[in-house]
């Protein structure tokens, strides 16, 4: 059996006392559980944050075209966005896994983080309703809307785009060494482009030692610039 979902943590994290805990129970259920899962909140959640965040950018931007909408929607609605601001609020603390993608690293996984919190957004909807929905979301996303900080990228992404700027070759990942027995493994991954600079992570999967080793190099070459 899993553990219950913890209410307290649960309050603090959507602002408000949740009424109905088994959606939110449902919300934050990964299929590798074998029970229901969240598929069904995140497609009503992704809705939800998407409309939420258009009307914002249709009130605050009355001169932006269509097309200056729609880039900064496909942005601020993106997986990574979703994913940063999951891993920020530790949201993925609260999902419940099988075994098998718990040992594979799920609860570090972006993508999880992203489906997790559009779920969410779906639970808090049907339960407290469409104003509480807007207010979690744009007290999340708010700065991001108005252009206060940029939406976050991940480290991989980053470091691409860093190379691709700057004509170099694109950044190459490998396991370096895994560690461990099956059920909690530990990856080690070297990130280099060309010869120019390289760096080392380590991470409870493959996909979190390459972020982490891309954010460890970003950070050096970065410092180097300075």
């Amino acid at each position: 059996m899993s553990d219950p979902l913890n209410a307290g943590a649960l309050a603090e994290i959507i602002g408000c006392t949740p009424d109905d805990l088994a959606l939110y129970d449902l919300a934050l259920t990964h299929g590798s559980t074998g029970r229901a899962d969240y598929q069904r909140l995140e497609f009503l959640g992704d809705r939800v944050l998407g409309l939420v965040i258009a009307s914002e950018l249709y009130t605050r931007f009355p001169a932006a075209s269509e097309g200056e909408m729609s880039s900064r929607l496909h942005v601020l609605a993106s997986g990574a966005t979703c994913a940063a601001i999951a891993q920020r609020l530790n949201l993925t603390a609260l999902v419940r896994f099988g075994a098998q993608a718990r040992n594979d690293g799920g609860r570090y996984s972006d993508n999880i983080a992203a489906d997790a919190i559009e779920a969410l957004i779906g639970a808090l909807y049907l339960d407290q309703g469409v104003d509480s929905a807007r207010r979690f979301i744009l007290a999340h996303w708010a700065e991001m809307i108005d252009g206060q900080q940029a939406a976050p990228k991940h480290p991989k992404a980053a470091l691409q785009e860093w190379a691709l700027a700057r004509k170099r070759r694109p950044p190459e990942y490998e396991i370096v060494a895994r560690e461990g027995p099956d059920h909690s493994p530990r990856f080690r991954v070297a990130v280099s482009i060309g010869k120019l600079a390289r760096a080392e992570a380590e991470g409870t999967s493959k996909q979190a030692a390459e972020k982490a080793a891309a954010a460890a190099l970003l950070a050096e070459l970065e410092g180097q610039s300075e």
